[in-house]
């Protein structure tokens, strides 16, 4: 009767948070949650490194330290936007890298969170009971794979108004949201000055070490064209002693849309990295006798006008706060991508959001970053969400055990 009830109260999005702290056997948990460090496309620690390198590298330290014989992953889900035939690099990667010929492998690709949408195929595949472990992995190498946008498309399409929007550049979606929706260019320095500090103290103070992964990969010397292997175990695109007066002193990067305010310091870099999250059954978790770190409870995705992309968090969060059951209120920390800080401002503007609970270690690294910082704050419940090009938005919940 107790597992009808907490199926019906799933069902009914009005199950409150006690009801999400409960435990049962049939929960999907988390019981590794690791990150490669984040490196700037074509200057950074991982500008030699092939894309598939990069995803060997997450495979073997997924198999170094997850605890369990790699034999009993059941599937594998790699989000992926870039790589041209994923399939071949994520199944070999995985086969170098130890993991066994019986555990398949899917690539999934819903842009920028194809890496969420792993983690959600693998949860909802396990509670299906298709599974009972699984692992999702997130990957990509901007400096191998850089975006080229989309392919010419058919006269039809372009002649429709909301569709042509879909293969626009996505500054000149930062830049609409800023003229929409009112987000001044102070605001969106003042926000992503922020985030630089937070992230640098972070960083300092050694607060991602537990949740980053070091990378062992090529370097070629620019002067003597050797390549050599090296470890890379720091995110090199965090600026450190970034103010908003210096970020004012920036050019617009998009002068000829909207009013300019986008600028190479208040939008995210591109990036190249990679993560991976290891789910199961809570039984199968205590049954092999590994720490819990968290249950994932729910995704939601929305579909937003594909102009103003960047605010697609304003319509998943609350969807996936509804399916859980719980409100604003209820959630400790938020991680919500920066892709521009237009869309940033907005987002913690519009949802009524307090800034001491979102991206609170600078934005955003999501499920890794946000488990870890849960865990030093005590906190129970994050939510991670991203906006998507050509305008949609994606939100999950996670409780920690």
């Amino acid at each position: 009767m107790e597992r009808i009830k907490s199926l019906a109260s799933q069902l009914t999005g009005h199950s409150g948070l006690a009801a999400l702290e409960r435990k049962s056997p049939d929960d999907v948990v988390i019981t590794l949650a690791i990150r490669s460090p984040l490196c700037k496309a074509r200057k950074g620690g991982f500008k030699d490194a092939r894309s598939d390198e990069l995803l060997t590298e997450i495979f073997k330290a997924v198999v170094a330290r997850s605890g369990i014989d790699p034999v009993l992953i059941q599937d594998i889900c790699v989000g992926n936007v870039l790589t041209p035939g994923p399939t071949f690099e994520a199944r070999a990667a995985a086969l170098a890298a130890g993991i066994p010929e019986t555990t398949p492998i899917q690539v999934v690709n819903r842009f920028c969170s194809s890496g969420l949408m792993a983690v959600t195929t693998i949860s909802n595949q396990i509670r299906a009971g298709q599974l009972e472990v699984g692992l999702a992995v997130g990957s990509e190498s901007m400096s191998a794979h850089p975006d080229q946008g989309s392919p010419p498309l058919s006269e039809e399409i372009m002649a429709h108004g909301s569709a042509k929007d879909c293969i626009q550049p996505m500054g000149w979606t930062s830049e609409n949201v800023a003229e929409d929706f009112n987000v001044s260019r102070e605001d969106m320095d003042a926000l992503a000055a922020l985030s630089f500090q937070r992230a640098e103290a972070a960083q300092k103070s050694g607060v991602f070490a537990s949740e980053i992964v070091p990378f062992t990969v090529p370097r070629v010397d620019p002067k003597t064209g050797v390549k050599e292997k090296v470890v890379v175990d720091q995110d090199d695109g965090i600026r450190h002693g970034t103010t908003k007066e210096t970020l004012a002193k920036l050019k617009g990067a998009f002068p000829q849309w909207g009013g300019g305010k986008t600028t190479g310091g208040n939008a995210s870099q591109i990036t190249d990295g990679a993560s991976a999250v290891l789910m199961m059954t809570r039984r199968k978790a205590e049954e092999l006798g590994l720490k819990v770190l968290a249950k994932h409870v729910t995704t939601a995705v929305a579909g937003v006008a594909p102009r103003v992309m960047g605010i697609g968090p304003t319509f998943a969060i609350p969807s996936a706060l509804k399916n859980a059951g719980i409100t604003i209120a209820d959630v400790d920390l938020f991680e919500i991508n920066e892709a521009f800080a237009s869309m940033y401002v907005y987002c913690v503007r519009e949802l009524g959001l307090d800034l001491e609970k979102v991206n609170v270690n600078g934005g955003a690294r999501q499920i890794a970053t946000g488990l870890n910082a849960l865990e030093r704050r005590n906190g129970k419940v994050l939510v991670t969400s991203m906006c998507i090009g050509t305008g949609m938005g994606a939100a999950a919940v996670f409780v920690r055990d």
